[in-house]
């Protein structure tokens, strides 16, 4: 008892000095629950949309495309119509309904605006069916009874300001086709994003699937006491246990659909708590700094107590109970803010078409215990080391002066354990560069990265002696006394500046290393474009990657002044080498001016010859893992059509980034084995225009697909500035994850100068009596800390660029060759850390120039 009353008493009495580290620690908290509350309520949106629109039983053909892929020929695969009747005559059976929908369309309104969601959501064009009413309701007009009327789902209406009345056109494999909104149909679940297109079901079948008498699927209902499983296996004895069909109850179809989102979750779930990882991390040392502090301060204290009988053990548990209470109550609030968090990205989410609402927020019981524990044991453990450290105060102590500091040179064995591991990782980087295989590599590049970091820190002190007096001759110096006093100030303790420098390196460091692997990759896909690239035109969907319709292509042709247009197709197949080993690899159709469009690497026969009648080539790497040679025979057998043997009349280079490890085949090759109606659209389309005439031409291509809004015409230059502002989006989300990191990390700055400066109360009491202005003190406690933020980012930066080096070599291992260090980032960012120093000593300079001279002087350590 008396141990719990001496922490809560010390909690107490420096419960300004415990503030920053509990905000350190609410906000990794925050972090943690937020990402769970946030995914967990996305899986709860998901789970009910998909267990309500599920009907109890679903007939599908057993070659549909699975994971909410679209068709390569845009028409989905299809079952014929008396199926419906055959199901519908099942015992169980109450109803039977055909389905027939796509989600290989685009919508477009009067203006020619998609009108589909830009979050990647799908736009599904379907017939309405009674189990639509699942999960969703007609709330205005009435459903399409004929091809000049369809129906709008009412976050679609009201996102686009759509009306009853409104023309809207379907795009899609077979044609366009424009109607009129006769109703709006609103969910009566949570819908995520999607956008729902209804037509009458003859137009659907004709418009959508290209043919009358067949649908998607078959909606079955159970009569009343029938079980899904048991209506399963009625409705299978129904099709005489046909394997041309897959039939799925309601909560298979919806595990099902629950497990393809769940990978996409899975992943944005554990990115973000990544990077709750290592704002937790950062926050350790401002724990540890806290901690080691309070503890220099209250040496004399501490020694009193041990003087009046505690013993060693007490002091420890004293330290780790404030640990305790710290852990709870920042934890605490960071739960409280981890659910507020969720709702804010929620909120977010919907600004850019994701609806999801407040009513399916998700908090489990997990969610909170694991904030909890988490903050609770990071903070303990972290507080671990000072808690020793005050255990072994001794009770002479009480006859020194308080605050000082046992540690102002790092030891022997921490620097040469800190070389070590820095040596360790050092060579670890260096094995990467040398690796033959990215998957090698990559194992070197962790191990590397891991040892430098924990090398970085380990030998901190020791580098600050060295690192903060070269600063100091460059930024100090300039300022004359004042800045003497700040570089002195900075060395005074090397392991709390190292500890205070560590923190910002952490963040810095990823964002240097994320740079140079972002620049590299823009630089490599630049050059390669230059080098290997030499069509004038690329038209292709570059949001969704969905097929280009045969209009948008008939279009493109059509346009004068092209020297050629090129078709490019992906034809899914398994192919068999003379080994007799069969892979999955599929056939790149093309025409053979794509020769032309793309200059490829021929290590032998020739490519030419390989657009000829039944002739194919290969890469490098296919070739060498199945011992193929030109003059060699494979046998190709297409999934949506006969097989072929194919002769190999060329091998090509995979030293390349694009079309890697393709195998090329004239497209009127591949028609004579895949049925007209089953050949893939095209994924993309390269054009060359005539001598002279590329600016025109580019102004009609761009015109001739005017009506086709998600299909983009791109000359070289703008592919890569497209190119360039994706992997600048990418960037910046990290970059705004990562700023959470570096926010705890300006708060160890803010704390460590605040309790150095209560550290030095006398001192500072003192050098005002002599003569130092309010105006000085103040310029010295922000040089410290300008000092501090750039030791930190020196070292955080230097290290990342070594990071993003080694990973560039295992990107130039799949074709990404150009390394390109982003100096103006890193010079800028460099900057920025000054100002980050500033900032960060602003609180504590007002409050040390505040400070009454006397009482300074006056105080008692």
């Amino acid at each position: 008892m008396t141990v719990w009353k001496t922490s809560l008493r010390n909690f107490l009495a420096h419960k300004g000095r415990m503030a920053l580290s509990a905000v350190a620690v609410l906000l990794s908290v925050a972090f943690v629950c937020g990402t769970l509350v946030f995914t967990d309520t996305m899986n709860t949106t998901f789970d009910k949309l998909f267990t309500i629109s599920s009907p109890d039983v679903t007939v599908s053909p057993k070659g549909a495309a699975d994971d909410g892929e679209q068709p390569a020929d845009g028409k989905p695969a299809a079952l014929p119509a008396s199926v419906v009747q055959q199901v519908g005559k099942a015992d169980g059976v109450k109803r039977a309904e055909g389905s027939a929908f796509s989600m290989a369309v685009t919508v477009v309104n009067s203006d020619n605006k998609n009108m589909g969601s830009d979050t990647g959501a799908p736009t599904i064009a379907s017939n309405w069916t009674r189990n639509d009413l699942r999960s969703m309701e007609i709330t205005a007009g009435h459903a399409p009874r004929g091809p000049t009327e369809v129906m709008v789902d009412a976050d679609t209406a009201k996102k686009h300001k759509l009306a009853i009345g409104d023309e809207l056109r379907t795009i899609a494999a077979t044609g366009d086709l424009t109607a009129k909104i006769s109703g709006i149909a609103s969910f009566t679940v949570t819908n995520p994003g999607a956008a729902m297109v209804y037509l009458d079901t003859a137009t659907a079948q004709k418009h959508l699937l290209g043919a009358s008498g067949v649908f998607t699927q078959v909606l079955v209902t159970a009569e009343s006491g029938v079980s899904d499983a048991q209506l399963k296996k009625n409705v299978a004895a129904a099709l005489d246990g046909s394997a041309a069909y897959k039939l799925q109850t309601q909560q298979e179809a919806a595990d099902a659909n629950k497990d393809d989102m769940g990978a996409f979750l899975d992943v944005m779930k554990y990115a973000m708590l990544g990077f709750a990882g290592i704002a937790f991390l950062v926050g350790i040392f401002l724990i540890v700094n806290t901690f080691s502090m309070l503890v220099a301060q209250r040496t004399r204290e501490i020694g009193l107590m041990r003087a009046i009988g505690s013993s060693r053990q007490q002091v420890n548990r004293s330290v780790l109970l404030e640990a305790v209470l710290l852990g709870i109550v920042g934890s605490a609030v960071g739960v409280a803010a981890g659910v507020g968090l969720a709702v804010g990205l929620m909120k977010l989410m919907g600004a850019v078409g994701m609806e999801l609402s407040t009513r399916d927020l998700t908090v489990a019981w997990t969610t909170p215990v694991t904030g909890l524990v988490l903050g609770v044991v990071v903070t303990v453990l972290a507080a671990y080391v000072p808690a020793r450290r005050a255990g072994k105060v001794s009770p002479m102590a009480a006859l020194r002066d308080a605050g000082t500091p046992a540690d102002g040179r790092s030891g022997w064995v921490r620097a040469g354990t800190g070389l070590v591991l820095t040596a360790g990782g050092g060579a670890a980087l260096w094995a990467t560069t040398q690796a033959d295989k990215a998957t090698e590599g990559s194992m070197f590049l962790a191990l590397g990265v891991l040892l430098t970091l924990i090398g970085f820190i380990v030998i901190g002190p020791l580098l600050a002696g060295v690192v903060v007096r070269g600063l100091s001759v460059v930024v100090l110096r300039l300022f004359g006394p004042v800045g003497r006093l700040a570089e002195r100030n900075a060395l005074r303790n090397p392991r709390r500046t190292g500890a205070t420098g560590a923190a910002l390196m952490i963040g810095l460091a990823l964002v240097a290393c994320l740079s140079v692997v972002g620049s590299s990759m823009v630089a490599s896909a630049t050059e390669e474009l230059d080098r290997s690239v030499g069509a004038d035109f690329i038209i292709q969907d570059g949001t969704t990657g969905r097929p280009i319709v045969p209009q948008a292509a008939e279009a493109v042709r059509a346009v004068p002044g092209l020297e050629h247009i090129t078709d490019y197709a992906f034809v899914k197949a398994k192919i068999t080498g003379p080994d007799g080993k069969t892979v999955d690899e599929g056939i790149t159709a093309t025409d053979p001016t794509y020769q032309q469009d793309l200059r490829r690497t021929v290590l032998s026969g020739d490519l030419a010859k390989a657009y000829g009648k039944d002739a194919v080539s290969i890469g490098d790497t296919y070739a060498g893992e199945h011992g193929v040679k030109v003059g060699d025979t494979l046998t190709v057998a297409f999934r949506a059509g006969e097989t072929a043997k194919l002769k190999v009349a060329a091998v090509t280079s995979d030293d390349t980034n694009i079309d890697r490890g393709a195998l090329y085949a004239n497209l009127t090759t591949v028609a004579s084995y895949v049925p007209a109606d089953r050949m893939p659209q095209n994924e993309v389309m390269f054009g060359k225009a005539e001598e002279g005439k590329e600016k025109e031409v580019y102004a009609a291509l761009q015109s001739a697909i005017a009506d086709y809004p998600v299909y983009k015409v791109q000359n070289q230059t703008d592919f890569k500035e497209q190119l360039k502002d994706q992997v600048g989006q990418l960037l910046n989300i990290v970059y705004g994850l990562l700023a959470l990191a570096i926010i705890v990390a300006v708060l160890g700055v803010v704390n460590t100068l605040a309790l150095s400066v209560v550290e030095r109360t006398r001192e500072i009491g003192l050098m005002r009596a002599i003569g130092l202005s309010r105006r000085q003190l103040r310029r010295m406690i922000r040089l410290e800390s300008v000092v501090i933020a750039l030791f930190g980012a020196l070292l955080g930066l230097g290290l990342g660029m070594g990071w993003g080096t080694a990973a560039q070599k295992l990107l130039a291992l799949e074709g990404l060759e150009v390394l390109e260090i982003p100096w103006p980032t890193i010079l800028t960012v460099f900057a920025c850390s000054a100002l980050v120093g500033l900032f960060a000593a602003l609180v504590p300079a007002f409050r040390a120039g505040r400070m009454n001279v006397l009482n300074a002087i006056a105080t008692d350590g």
